[in-house]
């Protein structure tokens, strides 16, 4: 079996091991493939593993040999999984392994907006306590999490992980999702107007793009704060530009942005009210070696003539 990773490097820049995957067959891994140029490298290739580089109904009738095509993430949309299903490919996703690295993440970026801990950091380093003459000293507000209400939009499993480390900081949770009824539920305009926190944990879908706009923002709490380390579209970035400005949403913390990497042109460039990670929620070490795993077993499950995490049934 000729197996092809065309976009390695994100999940393995050197710490982990392709070992395991190349037991299965002789394996080629690419760091990076540019736009344009998946059909060649799978050209005779039976498995294909990708991450962010799309593979195109196009690129599949380029590579016939194609029998399984294998996602280095849990979003799929780069894949065209109504064409691979008409050619009796499986595409398989990887969908639990950063569940809590995400939910980690989703309070390092909140905890960043309550306190400016790493800019009280360098305020440090600069002088500028030892300057002011006091025992402490602080130049942005600082905001305790207890008591106040956090809206969970998107309640599977990285949103039940958000709600759970939200409940004990001592917050109450609202949580909306379309598909999940629980204790927590809430209808989408009442999570808006009485959350002090609103999370985005849902899907990128035609109902979810955009779910966070100006309308949207318009029946939030004045003051409301609002995390984002799942799908950049999920957000119009002009509108929340706009409300970031005029003081309606009080910060952002963004993991994800509308195209990556960013663009210099992007809204929520040079806003002192909004942090951007580059989308390094998935990313601990330990998460990255459970989706290795998981890849992996995808591919063995396969040629076992048991394939799971069909994205495409």
């Amino acid at each position: 079996m000729k197996i092809v990773v065309l976009d390695g490097y994100t999940e393995n820049p050197g710490d982990l091991s392709w070992g395991a995957l190349e037991t299965l067959g002789e394996l080629t891994v690419y760091d990076r493939t540019p736009a344009g140029q998946a059909a060649e490298r799978i050209v005779g290739a039976d498995a294909v593993y990708t991450n962010k580089t799309p593979i195109t109904a196009a690129d599949m009738d380029a590579a016939p040999s194609v029998r399984f095509i294998g996602v280095l993430a849990t979003g799929y949309n780069i894949v065209d999984t109504d064409a691979a299903k008409a050619r009796g490919i499986p595409v398989c996703n990887v969908p639990t392994y950063g569940t809590a690295a995400v939910a980690q993440f989703t309070f390092a970026l909140l905890l960043e907006l309550c306190h400016h801990a790493a800019h009280h950091a360098a305020e440090v380093q600069r002088g500028q306590w030892r300057a002011r003459g006091d025992f402490c000293f602080w130049d942005y507000p600082l905001v305790e999490l207890q008591d106040k209400t956090m809206g969970i939009i998107g309640y599977g499993r990285i949103g039940q992980a958000v709600g759970r480390i939200a409940k004990a900081f001592g917050m109450r949770v609202l949580a909306y999702d379309a598909y999940v009824s629980c204790e927590e539920s809430a209808e989408l305009d009442e999570l808006l107007s009485q959350s002090d926190v609103i999370s985005l944990h849902c899907p990128l879908t035609p109902d979810t793009r955009h779910i966070i706009n100006a309308g949207s923002i318009a029946k939030m709490k004045p003051g409301v704060m609002i995390v984002n380390d799942s799908r950049g579209p999920l957000i119009d970035e002009s509108a929340l530009r706009e409300a970031l400005i005029d003081g309606r949403v009080y910060a952002a913390a963004v993991d994800v942005v509308s195209k990556e990497p960013i663009e210099i042109n992007n809204p929520l460039f040079g806003l002192p009210n909004c942090i951007i990670t580059p989308h390094i929620a998935w990313a601990p070490k330990e998460s990255r070696q459970r989706l290795m795993d998981v890849a992996v077993d995808n591919l063995r499950k396969f040629i076992e003539g048991r394939p799971q995490n069909v994205v495409n049934p």
